[in-house]
């Protein structure tokens, strides 16, 4: 991803507002508060391209297994392509979590094929679910950066609580502190304690700064405060915690809009990406978070956490097909290393390749 390599610039030489909070047991990592976490070697694979790629194909088993391999037993011993056949293949399709819409789409690509008899053979009929698939899934990616190169990246992450938002800020802030950048996180979750807690962690962690005030602070101030600071310390990249909320409570997502018009009246075009965190294991429903942020903020992308825990993975082809928002990374782990940036032909692969 291209926001992975802006143009490097000096640490700020103090942290705003200092951290009091003790370490946890979960923050004891290789790493001390002045460096990115380097996980240990895997043991099981080896940290090439082609271990990173079976790390992936591992986190996703489930989903192989549960899509592919059902369809590979539907297919078995198959001669031609039968009504029967394809009532089965739409079924295995939407209990897979791709979705009503793109099911549809999908099987009407493959019937438009069957009437102008260019499809007989099911094995066919799997690569061109593949390669439709692969086409669904490679949407635009447009990054939006600062006009002025001396002003902070702005990333602003929403979601629902319990999707693993704020872990997963604290992964892709160790992707960026591994680059060299200065990185601010920025707790505007002041509704949940917590949540400010495990923001300072991964801060300490990963040698970035933390912007907080106490809990049931006005989470625009504490995006302004954090404006301010950046812009002064010239820090290259600034990811924003929001408050966990649900997507059917008008008024917390009308609290994130304000969140949202505060940065950009302190620098105009921020937030430059403003991203959503999902659970796939929650199917559907991720599908109506995506639409509900989407009206609420226009989301530029949108990352996939614990995929490694579900059997329904194709809620990545589903949400990816039905919004066109770019989906920037899926969580297959618990480790730092395991929030990917999500490459859609290596996801084919890995779930279609035996």
């Amino acid at each position: 991803m291209a926001i992975f390599r802006r143009k490097n610039q000096q640490k700020s030489s103090a942290a705003f507002e200092e951290a009091e909070t003790p370490r946890s047991r979960d923050s004891e990592s290789p790493a001390g508060p002045d460096g990115p976490v380097h996980c240990e070697e895997n043991k099981k694979f080896d940290n090439n391209e082609e271990g990173v790629f079976k790390r992936l194909r591992h986190g996703l088993t489930k989903t192989r297994s549960s899509f592919t391999g059902r369809i590979d037993s539907l297919f078995a011993g198959k001669k031609e392509i039968t009504e029967s056949l394809m009532d089965e293949l739409e079924e295995i399709l939407f209990t897979s979590d791709i979705g009503v819409a793109t099911t549809q789409r999908l099987l009407d690509a493959v019937r438009e094929k069957m009437t102008r008899k260019a499809l007989k053979n099911p094995q066919k009929l799997k690569e061109m679910l593949r390669d439709h698939i692969l086409s669904l899934l490679n949407q635009d990616s447009v990054e939006h950066t600062p006009s002025n190169a001396e002003d902070p990246l702005v990333i602003m992450v929403a979601g629902v609580n319990g999707v693993g938002k704020t872990t997963s800020i604290g992964k892709i802030a160790n992707r960026f502190r591994r680059e060299g950048k200065t990185v601010m996180l920025v707790a505007a979750d002041t509704f949940r304690a917590a949540a400010v807690e495990q923001l300072t962690i991964w801060g300490e962690r990963v040698g970035a700064t933390v912007v907080k005030q106490g809990t049931g602070a006005d989470p625009s101030a504490v995006a302004f405060d954090a404006m301010t600071a950046a812009i002064s310390r010239k820090i290259d990249v600034v990811l924003v915690d929001t408050a966990g909320r649900l997507h059917t409570q008008t008024n917390l997502m009308e609290e994130l809009q304000k969140v949202n018009r505060v940065i950009g009246r302190k620098l105009p075009g921020a937030p430059h990406e403003v991203w959503l965190v999902l659970d796939a294991t929650t199917g559907q429903n991720a599908i109506s978070q995506a639409e509900a942020f989407q009206k609420a903020l226009g989301l530029t992308g949108i990352i996939l956490t614990k995929l490694d825990g579900t059997a329904k993975g194709g809620i990545v082809i589903g949400i990816s097909s039905e919004f066109q928002i770019p989906i920037r990374f899926i969580g297959i782990g618990e480790q730092a290393d395991d929030l990917r940036p999500f490459d859609p032909g290596e996801f084919v692969r890995a779930i279609f390749d035996g």
